[in-house]
């Protein structure tokens, strides 16, 4: 089968993705193999190829916003069945027996694993998942369009709860890629009012077209306080004006796995009045679900930019340099 993997970490324009031909992996117990249509091209893979993620192992084929359907069954499997369309996403195992798993909290297991870091992912034809921890996908999403809800959507949806917006209060987003232009949809119906902060202006533009009050300039202050905020772009130089922007009270959360270096803060005008800076990691089966429900339910909007799997080191590129408006995903087969 096609397939990219991560050759030697770099910069991204030095070529760390290399095409391979490999054998079609079998599942094992308990899951099931995918033969994939499409994969979101997400800045955490952007991430493992320019090392700021250490790869787990050799060769590791990156990928985990998969859309695809059940090729074959493994031993044991109760839940899937072939030809089922169905999504595998950036949580691919939790141990179910640490403290965290038990309470609830998986997201936070001492023993995870994650696809496309620790197993293979979708930058390929197929790709084998545990059925626990793959997605029945919402009917009335075409595949190009469920790809980016399975990481960008998941995870800027537990940012959003994590900002802990009150009901009809003023949340502020800082960058506006892949991940945010989906959580805005989410804030907005439910009768948030957005606010982009952005140093694109194609991607401003899209906020305002998609419901935003206001779309100014990544550091720029809002124009009014803001109850909770969101940094989805990985720039630590960003964390002081929001956190500065934000009314007493208020929390910012971090959507990303990696963030560069945070200045010192000024512990009276960041954050005394009682604001909160916390962290989001990875997300629970539980957040996905209620998040693929939410999205059907309003009809979210995905702005996704196809690109042939050939040109998955293309789409990489593109996607360090902001040069693609939404959510770039590569098209493997015909769903």
């Amino acid at each position: 089968m096609r397939a990219w993997v991560v050759g030697r970490p770099g910069p991204v324009d030095g070529g760390p993705l290399v095409a391979v031909d490999r054998p079609v992996p079998e599942p094992g117990p308990g899951q099931v193999r995918v033969r994939v249509s499409v994969c979101g091209v997400c800045r955490t893979d952007l991430h493992l190829a320019e090392g700021d993620l250490a790869p787990r192992h050799p060769g590791t084929v990156p990928g985990h916003e998969v859309v695809g359907r059940v090729d074959r069954l493994g031993p044991g499997c109760t839940e899937l069945v072939e030809g089922e369309r169905i999504g595998i996403p950036w949580l691919a195992h939790t141990c179910g027996e640490c403290r965290f798993c038990l309470a609830g909290r998986e997201n936070l297991c001492t023993a995870p694993a994650f696809t496309g870091w620790d197993v293979d992912g979708g930058y390929a034809e197929f790709a084998v998942v545990d059925e626990r921890y793959a997605y029945r996908l919402p009917d009335g999403i075409g595949d190009l369009e469920a790809a980016p809800l399975l990481c960008a959507g998941i995870i800027g949806y537990r940012a959003l709860r994590r900002s802990e917006l009150p009901a009809g209060g003023r949340l502020g987003i800082y960058g506006f890629g892949g991940s945010a232009h989906l959580t805005a949809q989410v804030a907005l119906a439910e009768g948030a009012t957005v606010h982009v902060m952005t140093r694109s202006a194609d991607a401003r533009r899209l906020a305002l077209d998609l419901g935003a009050a206001s779309a100014q300039g990544a550091d720029d202050p809002p124009p009014e306080p803001l109850d909770a905020a969101i940094l989805f772009a990985p720039v630590g130089t960003l964390v002081p004006p929001a956190l500065e922007a934000l009314e007493r009270g208020g929390t910012l959360a971090i959507a990303g796995i990696h963030l560069s270096d945070i200045p010192v803060l000024d512990y009276q005008r960041h954050l005394f009045e009682e604001r909160t800076l916390r962290s989001v990691t990875a997300n629970t089966r539980s957040d996905g679900r209620d998040f693929l429900a939410i999205a059907a339910d309003i009809g979210i909007r995905v702005s996704a930019v196809p690109y042939p799997l050939d040109r998955a080191d293309r789409a990489l590129e593109d996607l360090a340099h902001d040069r693609v408006d939404g959510a770039a995903v590569l098209v493997v087969a015909d769903g």
